[in-house]
């Protein structure tokens, strides 16, 4: 799954080395939720996978909340920014379970790592953002990747389609935190994208639920409390580090899916896979490198 990254945070120290092995782990721990969300299978619509991982883990975060201070720093001003941001990700959820369960790990890895090209592209598009010729580059050497990844020679198919769509879901949402981290907690920011995503993944229920044996259960709630602290983890490493110190780290995904492909499935990465995830990755990686440069004193 695609993971959620920031450049606003409240309240960021400056505690680097802590912030990239939060990033690390929470990368680690996000892949294993996806490796869960692969057993689960396709036998369970992504929409009812959705509902189900944003439900538990909502209520694992809010314990979690009572310690730091209580519903009272829930409070937020801006419900309408929570809700939208919501939606991306409900809907880029449903697009990565759909692919995680048909297509390798490493493949949807692959493709999700263009968030940051996606992200760029709609901020130009929805921002105004003024992007030079060298970021212009590099989004199109990362789409090129992607063109790779997708393999055109053989069969796109609609998981492939799901995991791109998907993508840019996710990419919506980095623009939508970007907003939020100025005046959000990381606590406001992380309850509301689960909260409301469990209550607009419920509308779908009456449509896709079906009845779930007891030890899929277990994995539910595995996808759970490992999406909760992902999220969690990821949140405060941003909170603690620059974006443009941790945010590169996201790449280990990469890694972590193909070691998933190898160790539980005996499946090599394909070369378009390989060569498409180089190209998304020093594009990705050169993006974060002028960002950085860009916003120094």
């Amino acid at each position: 799954m695609a993971n959620d990254l920031s450049t606003h945070v409240v309240g960021r120290g400056d505690n680097p080395a802590l912030g990239i092995l939060m990033m690390m782990t929470a990368i680690g721990v996000l892949s294993t939720m996806n490796v869960v969300v692969k057993h689960i299978g396709p036998d369970f619509h992504p929409m009812q996978v959705t509902f189900i991982r944003n439900f538990i883990a909502t209520m694992i975060i809010v314990p979690f909340i009572l310690r730091a201070g209580g519903v009272g720093i829930l409070k937020t001003k801006r419900p309408w920014g929570h809700a939208a941001r919501a939606v991306g990700g409900v809907l880029g959820n449903a697009g990565f379970f759909y692919a995680f369960a048909r297509l390798p790990l490493a493949d949807v890895m692959v493709i999700s790592q263009a968030v940051p090209l996606f992200a760029t592209l709609l901020a130009v598009v929805f921002l105004n953002e003024n992007v030079g010729w060298r970021r212009w580059s590099a989004i199109i050497c990362g789409f090129l990747g992607v063109v790779i990844a997708l393999d055109p020679s053989g069969t796109i198919d609609l998981a492939s389609l799901a995991t791109v769509f998907a993508t840019l879901c996710w990419a919506s949402t980095i623009l939508l935190m970007r907003s939020l981290g100025s005046t959000e907690s990381p606590y406001t920011i992380v309850f509301y994208y689960m909260a409301a995503g469990t209550v607009i993944a419920a509308m779908f229920m009456p449509w896709v639920w079906v009845a779930t044996p007891i030890e899929t259960i277990k994995l539910f709630v595995a996808a759970g409390v490992l999406g909760a602290l992902g999220q969690y983890l990821m949140t405060f490493a941003l909170k603690v580090a620059e974006a443009s110190v941790v945010s590169p780290f996201n790449y280990t995904a990469i890694i972590w899916g193909i070691c998933f492909d190898l160790v539980i499935w005996s499946i090599w990465p394909s070369w378009p896979t390989v060569i498409g995830a180089m190209f998304i990755s020093a594009a990705g990686l050169y993006i974060f490198h002028r960002e950085a440069l860009l916003k120094a004193p």
